[in-house]
């Protein structure tokens, strides 16, 4: 399975690094001296100590327990008082490494395929992989594009990721209720439509103009939200931590005409997302699924589909 795990905008340049975690698997994406894009996970091949933290540049990852030293292309180029060590070869102790590509601004991670020696991928073929028969659409109506990155906002939320996603895939349920600003720039709610596709489900008007043009509203299973709308962009990346908490990577893009418009920026940074906190109540078991809910019975199944594996 692709998932997304950060943008291009964050190993812009060579010897530039970023890391991460998605359920066990720690690992860090980067850019080697020659400019390739490469991933791997984070793990030392000596005893498993993490050997990469945070983000930044440097021109090499270095074990913090006993120092064994890869580069940015996952060899390893230094492993400290292993002299007389028999049957050792330093090309199999390199960093293992993963199926890395790029599909407009997004990076993107396959945590199961194998990875070969030559981290590129065909970027067609993971677009393919990870939207389905929505990467077209998705494409033609701008998710793909070259707009200009303008920041990255990270939250902790008291809630379970699911609860988070849930919240994104109510088809505009809460619209009217949570963000009456938001709707009240709709001619009519029940104009939304949602399409559901393979692992994508995308929430768009018939007719709806906000920040001058159309708005589409996809969300890409298992923890991805886009919403793109006018000369804007952003993304939420919701990332598991424990049971009822996860932290959320907002991504903000803009039309490079308007990037430099603060009062614009600020506006449409705004976090304006309420969650339910009441599920844990003994009061509550499930509820019913409302006709207009598609996509959360969408990412249901497909969640239950992977639980049963």
């Amino acid at each position: 399975m692709c998932n997304a795990v950060g943008c291009t905008e964050q190993v812009q340049e060579a010897n530039s690094f970023f890391t991460g975690r998605l359920g066990n698997v720690e690992y860090v994406v980067c850019r080697d001296e020659n400019g390739e894009l490469r991933a791997f996970h984070k793990v030392c091949r000596h005893h498993a100590s993490l050997v990469a933290f945070g983000s930044g540049k440097g021109s090499c990852f270095t074990c913090p327990y006993h120092g064994w030293t890869y580069g940015l292309n996952g060899a390893l180029v230094k492993a400290t008082r292993i002299t007389g060590i028999k049957n050792f070869d330093v090309k199999e102790f390199g960093l293992v490494p993963l199926m890395v590509a790029i599909w407009g601004p997004f990076i993107l991670l396959n945590f199961e395929r194998e990875a070969v020696s030559h981290q590129g991928s065909d970027d067609d073929d993971f677009g393919m992989e990870w939207l389905g028969s929505a990467s077209k659409i998705l494409s033609t109506n701008g998710v793909d594009t070259s707009l200009s990155y303008v920041c990255r906002h990270e939250h902790t939320i008291e809630c379970n990721w699911k609860v988070f996603c849930e919240n994104h895939t109510d088809d505009g349920y809460h619209v009217p209720f949570v963000h009456k600003d938001l709707a009240a720039s709709f001619d009519r709610l029940d104009s939304l439509s949602t399409m559901v596709y393979e692992k994508v489900s995308i929430l768009s008007p018939e007719n709806f103009d906000i920040l001058g043009s159309k708005f589409i509203y996809p969300f890409i299973y298992p923890n991805f939200v886009v919403n793109r709308y006018g000369p804007w962009m952003d993304t939420n990346l919701v990332l598991p931590l424990v049971s009822r908490r996860c932290k959320v990577v907002f991504d903000y893009f803009l039309d490079a005409s308007l990037k430099d418009d603060e009062a614009f920026v600020a506006k449409g940074s705004e976090d304006n997302r309420k969650l339910q906190r009441g599920l844990e109540s003994p009061a509550y078991g499930s509820g019913r699924y409302a006709p207009i809910e598609k996509a959360m019975h969408h990412f249901h199944c497909l969640l239950y589909q992977n639980l049963m594996k």
